[in-house]
């Protein structure tokens, strides 16, 4: 059997309000905790307890991946800052556009 291989190129990642997402999910996780709250017993005699702890460990996942999403993001904004610098700096981003041998300089 031959071994698959991509037949196009891999799209790139979707980036959107990534830590504003994360965080309005874990938000909705918890508030659905404290809903089910009132109704442990309710739960409890159907044997569904599994429902109000699966909204507490959405929760407290999410806690984690609003910690995780903030450095990431603030990593990212670090590097393209990090590229930008580099790109202004004369002599380590490129070409000088003041130079005369500068492409698309004409002088």
């Amino acid at each position: 059997m031959a071994k698959w291989t991509a037949q196009h190129e891999a799209p790139e990642p979707l980036e959107g309000p990534v830590v504003a997402t994360i965080t309005g999910g874990t938000i909705l996780w918890f508030a659905m905790f404290l809903v089910q709250l009132p109704f442990y017993g309710w739960f409890a005699d159907r044997d569904l307890l599994w429902w109000v702890w699966t909204c507490a460990a959405g929760g407290g996942l999410g806690l984690i991946g609003i910690w995780y999403v903030r450095g990431r993001d603030a990593a990212l904004k670090r590097h393209a800052a990090e590229r930008a610098a580099a790109a202004a700096a004369p002599g380590t981003g490129g070409p000088d556009p003041a130079s005369p041998a500068a492409p698309g300089s004409e002088g």
